[in-house]
């Protein structure tokens, strides 16, 4: 029997255990999604919704931070900030408070209740962690992440 009768092939036809470049993105995406969706629904019980907990996050290190900021830190554009901060004060998770040097200027800020949620977020995602590497070696998870932060190296624009 000739060797490539011999390998076994996919459905799509490739040589199993082979991979295209193109089979990254949705690998990547879907796990991103299934995170994102499995994290939400733990964080859910606490009031916050997909994305919250990243805005609590960076203010818990860091409060007092302006919208403009908060959007460039967490990679979104102005406006979903605006309309996130909004929601989050509706619900009491923070306040916008004038600058103490320049009145002009917003700056965001955790409320009681915003900085008791800090700790339901990290069990939420410590969690939801547990859960996504489950059946993985401490040596699998380790290499995950150091491949994961490579890819995303890779993607960030860079300065020529």
């Amino acid at each position: 029997m000739s060797k490539k009768k011999a390998e076994k092939k996919n459905k799509t036809g490739k040589k199993k255990g082979s991979y295209e470049a193109v089979d990254i993105a949705p690998a990547i995406t879907q796990a991103a999604r299934s995170m994102r969706t499995a994290l939400s629904h733990m964080l859910s019980e606490s009031g916050l919704y997909a994305g919250q907990d990243g805005v609590i996050m960076l203010l818990a290190e860091e409060d007092g931070m302006t919208p403009g900021h908060l959007a460039d830190r967490l990679g979104v554009k102005a406006p979903t900030m605006t309309r996130t901060i909004g929601r989050m004060e509706a619900q009491g998770f923070l306040e916008r408070r004038a600058d103490d040097n320049d009145g002009r200027l917003s700056k965001v800020h955790l409320t009681e209740l915003g900085r008791q949620s800090v700790e339901q977020i990290r069990r939420s995602a410590d969690n939801c962690g547990e859960l996504a590497t489950k059946g993985l070696s401490d040596k699998d998870v380790k290499t995950l992440i150091k491949l994961l932060r490579a890819v995303d190296e890779n993607l960030q624009p860079q300065d020529e």
